[in-house]
């Protein structure tokens, strides 16, 4: 039996529900582990759920300048030193961009996912001082774009629960979708315009965090924008996501930012519902043009895309999820690679 520690980012609670894509991918392997008999125990804000143990850290208050900071990368830094005490941990594996900022000592093996753009991280996180310290990442076209240093390991791709979200039909409506933080990389601005543009409703599905840029973001440009056809619904659980992703027109992805992956494209894909991509990152690799969605270049192509959406296969969009972005699969893949980590 392997005793996984994992570490979340400080700032984001963990849950089925969470609309953070590294802390959905927390909790799948969270629930992964247990349910194939592992021991499972993750840093975390207080109030999160999991289905291990949580080592909960407490919530962050007020605003988020350097002292806080400080004091939230020590507070991670006792948690998982009491973990490491208590529970005879096998492997910690750590999910937040600052993970260099609460590495354990040397000790037990220690895995950090890049959930995020390489150039994004402080260079000397990309190469460890501390041994037994592995990154890997999440799909092809952000390792291209990583440094390759000798503790790089192949990516291991994100996956969805397919079966879990597939299995709700509803019949499809005419509204498009947007999911996700709410933050001016995401380009949620430019879905609205070119929902107004095409006519069309856009609902828009996700969390404002406490960040000064992302609030301004979404009272300079996000809602002016809303009206009639453009609403802001705030944070969705599994289910009602689950829900409108089901029966919408399709998934608008307007993100400017190179994306490392994209975990609501591929929930979109397995509820039947094409998705409508700015061909960021490993977006181009997930989305089919013309097949299971639409890979555009601007508002003007994003709009009649939306328009076009309709006329696509649900079914050959539900196919290509069940082949290609399987959560099973990518759990094995943890588990393979944590085996292997936990006797190095």
């Amino acid at each position: 039996m392997l005793r996984v520690l994992s570490v979340a980012f400080p700032l984001a609670a963990v849950s089925p529900d969470t609309v953070g894509g590294a802390e959905q991918v927390l909790s799948f392997l969270d629930r992964s582990l247990v349910e194939a008999g592992h021991g499972s125990f993750v840093v975390a804000c207080e109030g999160s759920q999991v289905e291990g143990t949580l080592v909960p850290v407490p919530v962050l208050k007020g605003p988020l300048g350097p002292e806080a900071w400080r004091q939230a990368h020590a507070n991670h830094r006792q948690a998982i030193a009491t973990a490491l005490d208590r529970y005879s941990i096998d492997l910690v594996h750590l999910h937040g961009i600052d993970f260099s900022c609460y590495l354990p000592p040397p000790g037990a093996p220690a895995l950090a996912t890049l959930h995020l753009p390489p150039s994004w991280y402080p260079p000397e996180a990309l190469m460890p001082e501390r041994p037994r310290t592995w990154l890997h990442c999440v799909s092809a076209s952000q390792q291209r774009a990583c440094p390759h240093g000798r503790n790089l390991l192949p990516p291991i791709e994100n996956g969805v629960p397919v079966d879990e979200l597939s299995v709700v039909r509803h019949a499809k409506r005419d509204f498009s979708l947007a999911l996700g933080r709410v933050c001016p990389e995401k380009g949620y601005h430019i879905a609205l315009d070119a929902a107004h543009r095409a006519g069309r409703p856009l609902l828009i599905g996700g969390k404002v965090y406490e960040y000064d840029e992302h609030r301004r973001y979404f009272e300079r440009e996000i809602v002016p924008r809303l009206d009639g056809r453009g609403r802001f619904l705030g944070p969705l659980g599994f289910t009602r996501k689950r829900r409108l992703l089901s029966a919408a027109r399709c998934l608008v992805v307007p993100s400017l930012a190179q994306e490392t992956s994209s975990l609501v494209a591929m929930e979109a894909l397995a509820c039947g519902t094409p998705v409508v991509a700015l061909p960021n990152g490993a977006l181009a690799d997930i989305v089919e043009h013309g097949r299971t969605g639409f890979l555009v270049r601007d508002e003007r192509e994003m709009a009649d895309a939306i328009k076009a959406a309709g006329d696509l296969d649900p079914e050959a969009c539900r196919e290509v999820a069940r082949r290609r972005f399987s959560l099973q699969q990518t759990a094995e893949r943890y588990m393979d690679t944590y085996r292997w980590l936990a006797g190095q």
